[in-house]
């Protein structure tokens, strides 16, 4: 395993990020890690010579790259970069506000892409990276009462990372989206999530949905955060990762099965489908 690769992590104080930051830095690699505040970070992960912890706003672009110029000054350069920053906006798409969705976006998607705008030239430049873009099972399926806003944002994040696989290709660069299943992290506590600021009480499956998620899964998610950091590690080492990683047996299944929906509506439909060609 090559110890001298330089990670950037958003997201990084809790989660799957800060797993994965504490397994990288317990092998040896060089990491750069973000989250809204040092102390935060800090008091997670502790302090290492081959740790750069910093506080950036990925919604402010300026903000990420000048994370970007320090760690690439830090360590000599970035070789993978982890857009791992996000979180769940509860509500359906009636009641959420205007701005209560464009937040999660500025976060969940354009979060993303300033790291992406920032790091690209010098991705370019040394004509090697590795962009790793965690989405959800929630970018492939949309099925999942007061989640419509989140997947889209990871629907979103999805459909562009496609893009970049193919734009970054000829520069030897390698994109992959990562749709993680239910992982038994923070992510469903109350000061990891949102609840829609003006709920509207016909919605019994939308708050029945929410209060499952923060009751009956939260604690009890099948994945194990420590072993998808190793995962990750596992994708960024590959000489041919793939594009698509569903991560956790759920995750997998539920890809399966969305698969399959599309196959029997692909056949059922066939004749109607190519009916409208010239």
């Amino acid at each position: 395993m090559d110890t001298k690769k330089v990670w950037f992590v958003t997201g990084a104080s809790k989660g799957l990020g800060l797993s994965l930051v504490k397994k990288l830095l317990s092998n040896g690699y060089q990491v750069a890690a973000t989250s809204r505040t040092v102390e935060r970070l800090q008091q997670e992960v502790g302090t290492a010579a081959h740790f750069l912890p910093l506080e950036v706003d990925v919604t402010d672009e300026q903000s990420v790259r000048s994370a970007i110029s320090k760690a690439i000054d830090t360590f000599g350069g970035i070789d993978v970069v982890v857009n791992n920053a996000g979180y769940i906006q509860f509500g359906t798409l009636e009641e959420l506000t205007d701005r209560e969705d464009r937040q999660n976006f500025d976060t969940n998607v354009f979060g993303a892409l300033h790291v992406i705008r920032s790091v690209m030239p010098h991705f370019r430049n040394k004509r090697s990276g590795h962009v790793i873009n965690v989405s959800s099972i929630g970018g492939l399926i949309g099925t999942f009462p007061s989640f419509g806003i989140y997947s889209a944002t990871k629907f979103a994040l999805a459909g562009l990372t496609e893009s970049l696989s193919v734009e970054a290709k000829e520069f030897g660069i390698k994109a992959t989206i990562v749709y993680p299943g239910y992982f038994r992290t923070s992510f469903l506590d109350k000061d990891s999530l949102r609840l829609p600021q003006n709920p509207i009480a016909g919605y019994t499956l939308a708050r029945n949905s929410e209060q499952w998620h923060q009751t009956e899964m939260n604690g009890k998610q099948l994945g194990n955060p420590d072993k998808a950091a190793v995962a990750f590690i596992q994708l960024a080492e590959s000489e041919t990762p793939p594009l698509h990683f569903f991560m956790g047996s759920d995750a997998l299944g539920m890809a399966y099965n969305k698969i399959e929906v599309l196959q029997n509506d692909l056949a059922a439909n066939e004749a109607l489908s190519r009916s409208t060609d010239f």
